[in-house]
């Protein structure tokens, strides 16, 4: 699709008012209850500009980010007061838009008064794309959206130009730990470090930690045990567009049944064992079994040897599962 295609598109979109709004739940631990909802944008399901990295790529672009964020808060806020959804709502919104000096001044609240939410409900979630120089007007701005009454989060912290300065500068309530350091946490020292010493910094600046990205129960029990309360992530909760009106509770979550964990017999192949631990990257030990199914052995992923791409998908590599543990 040409630029040009993608322009008129964005423009439809914008004319009609034609975002759809997705509710992902975030979840309170301690209380095992839903805490609130982040709202996420897409475009028509039949258009080009449906996944929002292309829709919002386009609309920066084109200089009209505002614009399309503007549509996307007014969406998200009248589907959430339409549904009762419980909770906070949490509204995405980039440095950018909040600067923007032709925004007109009080738009979200008038929005918020007309669908009946008060803003004590709703989180302006700030998503950093692009580099944020002018903090002090950043700061300005949000204080002004604090004294009628939001919330402030930073979104991805880690991950972005200069989010732990964010942090210092604008004390958020809340702050959202960017999913890399979540994903496979379980099995990773250095990130449960880095998560420890965000709770520690929270803790001093009052600020409320969210892990987002949790999609194994491992890592949720990791999170629990470090502390963490608030929680959000497709094992909790996909993005629907209908809002969650109950959670599961904890324990269903923690004892939940899990995946088999394969095996491997004796006679595998290097190239078996390489094909095993890719599709589960979780794993750090394959169990070896004999013939009669009884376990003989541990191959730990770390003990493989490098093997060449053009071998791996060969199932006769000489090397045994017998010769690694």
């Amino acid at each position: 699709m040409t630029v040009a295609e993608q322009l008129s598109a964005l423009s439809a979109i914008l004319a009609q008012r034609s975002i759809h709004s997705l509710f992902q739940p975030i979840m309170c631990l301690s209380e095992q209850r839903v805490f609130g909802h982040e709202a996420l944008s897409r475009g028509p399901s039949n258009s080009p500009l449906h996944a929002p990295l292309n829709l919002f790529t386009i609309a920066r672009q084109a200089g009209r980010l505002t614009e399309l964020e503007a549509a996307c808060r007014e969406s998200a806020c009248r589907r959430f007061s339409e549904q009762q959804l419980q909770g906070k709502l949490f509204l995405n919104i980039s440095p950018e838009s909040l600067l923007e000096p032709h925004y007109p001044s009080g738009q979200t609240l008038k929005l918020l008064e007309q669908v009946g939410l008060p803003p004590s409900r709703v989180v302006i979630e700030l998503t950093e794309h692009t580099p944020t120089d002018d903090f002090q007007l950043l700061s300005n701005a949000l204080h002004h959206y604090r004294d009628m009454g939001f919330s402030i989060a930073i979104d991805d912290l880690g991950a972005g130009y200069s989010s732990l300065r964010l942090w210092s500068e604008l004390r958020p309530e809340y702050v959202k730990i960017d999913r890399h350091f979540i994903d496979g946490i379980h099995r990773d020292p250095l990130k449960r470090e880095f998560v420890g010493s965000i709770l520690q910094i929270a803790r001093a600046s009052k600020a409320q930690v969210i892990a987002e990205g949790i999609e194994l129960v491992e890592e949720l029990a990791v999170l629990l045990e470090m502390g963490v309360d608030l929680v959000q992530g497709y094992l909790l909760g996909r993005p629907q567009e209908l809002g969650a009106r109950e959670s599961r509770p904890l324990p269903a979550l923690m004892n939940a049944p899990q995946a088999e964990q394969p095996t491997v017999g004796l006679n595998a192949t290097i190239g078996q064992l390489l094909e095993l631990f890719g599709r589960h990257r979780h794993l750090e030990v394959l169990e070896v079994v004999d013939a009669d199914g009884r376990a003989c052995g541990l191959i730990h992923r770390d003990a493989l040897p490098v093997v060449p791409a053009s071998l791996r998908v060969n199932p006769q590599v000489e090397h045994k599962a017998q010769d690694l543990w």
